[in-house]
């Protein structure tokens, strides 16, 4: 009769224990960037708990490798940034998390994918990608008073049903309040708020994660350099994503400016705030990214090889409407960068910007043109440029709801096509446009 009732015990204390360490899991498992031999992933518990990832190439589990164990702190608001580094190039991947020691399922598909080993073998492979900005959580005690300024957290699930293989973050990716942009503990409480979102914990758990960061993130609104706590800033930015790398364009690593290649396509993730000149500062050298940043920007364009190379940053580059936070409004600054892609004849230049709580695409005139892709907003309040005057804009194609870009790059090498698609939060498509590498190419002497 003792044999069984141990059996019952031990079983129970057991079930008790896997339901323990669950209750420690506070956001993700989130994938992050994704190389031919490794990839970031990431977790954050509610207090301080060992933890580690284990992994298998899909469809293969009795074959598990396991991360590196890390103790999360407090001082990092309990995350974990683990590298998966015995994968091989173009596999996919299944893994699970554990927590103390105890696996900690999730109800729904935890994977990731190794970059394809293309080059001097095959066409480069077809992929698509999810885009945009500005996602609003409401949190009531913080929030301004009246109607919540968020809404429509479906629109991650949208996102999700995709199954792009990366999402790319365009700024505003937290709103960070009064109450928190005053000190580090503000700062992390924002983020963790945000990233336990219930609808967006699939969407982290088998797509990959790149991003830049606008105001929002960084400070207060149409924050600059002056922000006193900008480098704790810095630090929640790296502890929150898994960028590839930070800090590119300075000496001093500060920023966070980065780059990353996916097939044959290179994104390069610029700062619009560490170095940024205040709005209303006209004493002196205006800029936005500013001296280092843009040789650093012109000096990878010119360097790069890839079919399409596609900037992110925070406020719109090309509009022609000097409202807000538009580049326009530092017009030195906009066409030196300009000015350097055309003696360079760069081509393939794609701009992803967000911030503005509407989409368009712009387009310059020149030959070959530049393309400007505004998303915004995901989940925040909408907003609808009626008064400005873009006389850059494609006709049909300003959506003043909640949306995001699906964007699919297919075709052969040389060949290769970029095709928009600007979806709703119930999955609509809006409109859709395709760019063809052959015509962003510059003529022949």
């Amino acid at each position: 009769m003792l044999k069984p009732l141990f059996t019952i015990l031990f079983f129970l204390l057991l079930v008790q224990g896997v339901f323990s360490q669950a209750n420690l899991l506070q956001s993700g498992p989130m994938v992050g960037y994704s190389e031919m031999k490794e990839v970031l992933l990431w977790v954050q518990t509610k207090s301080s708990a060992k933890v580690k990832f284990a992994y298998w190439e899909k469809g293969n589990a009795t074959k598990k490798t396991f991360t590196d164990e890390v103790t999360t702190k407090a001082e990092e608001a309990f995350t974990a940034r683990l590298i998966a580094n015995q994968l091989e190039p173009g596999k996919r991947y299944e893994y699970e998390l554990y927590i103390n020691n105890q696996k900690v399922t999730r109800p729904y598909p935890l994977e990731f994918q190794t970059q394809v080993l293309w080059q001097y073998r095959t066409e480069p492979p077809n992929f698509k990608f999810a885009t945009g900005s500005c996602l609003y959580i409401n949190d009531t005690p913080y929030d301004r008073p009246g109607k919540p300024y968020g809404s429509n957290y479906e629109i991650l699930t949208r996102i999700y049903e995709q199954k792009p293989d990366f999402m790319l973050w365009l700024g505003d990716n937290i709103y960070l309040r009064e109450v928190d942009w005053g000190t580090k503990s503000g700062i992390l409480y924002r983020n963790t708020h945000t990233r336990s979102t219930p609808e967006l914990q699939p969407l982290l758990g088998s797509v990959h994660h790149y991003a830049i960061w606008d105001d929002h993130d960084y400070g207060p609104n149409d924050s600059d350099k002056s922000y006193p706590l900008k480098d704790l800033s810095l630090e929640a930015f790296k502890l929150f994503w898994g960028n590839p790398n930070y800090g590119v364009a300075n000496s001093l690593g500060k920023g966070i400016t980065g780059t990353f290649v996916w097939a044959d396509v290179q994104f390069f993730l610029l700062d619009d705030r560490y170095f940024r000149t205040a709005n209303n500062n006209f004493a002196g050298n205006r800029c936005i990214l500013c001296d280092e940043q843009v040789e650093w920007l012109i000096n990878a364009l010119a360097h790069s090889q890839a079919s399409f190379k596609v900037i992110a940053v925070g406020g719109q580059f090309l509009s022609s409407s000097k409202s807000k936070e538009n580049f326009i409004n530092f017009p030195e600054e906009r066409q030196k960068i300009l000015d350097a892609i055309a003696k360079n004849k760069i081509s393939g230049v794609i701009f992803l910007t967000g911030d503005r709580h509407f989409t368009e695409l712009s387009k310059t005139p020149t030959n070959p043109p530049i393309y400007d892709l505004t998303v915004s907003p995901l989940t925040s309040g909408t907003f609808n440029p009626e008064k400005e005057q873009n006389e850059l804009r494609v006709p049909n194609t300003l959506v003043t709801e909640h949306n995001f870009a699906l964007i699919e790059v297919t075709g052969k090498r040389k060949e290769r096509v970029m095709t928009i698609k600007i979806i709703n939060k119930d999955g609509k498509e809006l409109w859709k446009q395709e760019i063809h590498e052959k015509d962003l190419q510059y003529p022949k002497n």
